[in-house]
């Protein structure tokens, strides 16, 4: 269907174009879908203070449309959604940190490449594009912000999520803080769940360097 660009530092000077779509499409979800009027800016770009150099993204690619589908990678170590905005999340377990914990946010798939009455094949493959990533660096876990409703999700897909607080109310969500395994088996049952067959990450020339 697509394949799914890791841009980071390094190679972010050939996607700048692709950058800038990916911020404005945030912006239409996160603003003009979800009402997350926080976010709102008169530019129509999404961009947050955890777009830094840091940030690791993967997109998903159409030669035609462009950007479909993406995420966002923190490492832990550096300031990330839940260590520095929503805290009370882990106050449980704690908020991780770790040279092998990364934050996934910004989680999203494009109106026209959504499916009526299940998850699409879009969001399969950014899920899968996000384990494939993490293990081709050993990054072992990811921690994230996210509503209650993807709890039963990713257990299914073999991702092992562990509540680190307890779940708050913010304007009509219930939101929870987590982390998930980024393991073999994730991987495999994620596949498996959206018929995907092989990597779904396009041949990288300039490599991540974390």
């Amino acid at each position: 269907m697509f394949q799914v660009h890791i841009i980071h530092a390094g190679n972010r000077h050939l996607y700048e174009d692709t950058i800038e779509q990916h911020f404005r499409i945030r912006h239409d979800i996160c603003v003009g879908e979800m009402r997350w009027m926080e976010l709102e800016r008169p530019d129509g770009r999404d961009v947050d203070q955890f777009d830094t150099d840091k940030a690791v993204y993967l997109l998903g690619l159409e030669p035609e449309r462009g950007v479909v589908a993406g995420s966002r990678l923190l490492p832990t170590l550096e300031p990330h959604l839940l260590g520095n905005v929503f805290p009370e999340l882990a106050n449980i377990r704690g908020v991780p940190h770790a040279p092998d914990i990364f934050e996934w946010t910004r989680f999203f798939v494009h109106p026209a490449r959504r499916e009526s009455n299940r998850p699409s094949k879009a969001a399969g493959i950014i899920q899968c594009a996000i384990v494939e990533f993490c293990l081709s660096q050993n990054i072992r876990k990811i921690s994230g912000v996210c509503e209650a409703h993807w709890l039963p999700r990713l257990q299914a897909l073999g991702w092992n999520p562990c509540l680190l607080g307890e779940p708050m109310r913010k304007d009509s969500m219930t939101i929870v803080g987590l982390s998930t395994d980024m393991t073999t088996e994730a991987l495999e049952r994620t596949r498996s769940a959206y018929g995907i067959i092989g990597s779904v990450i396009a041949p990288v020339s300039i490599p991540f360097n974390r």
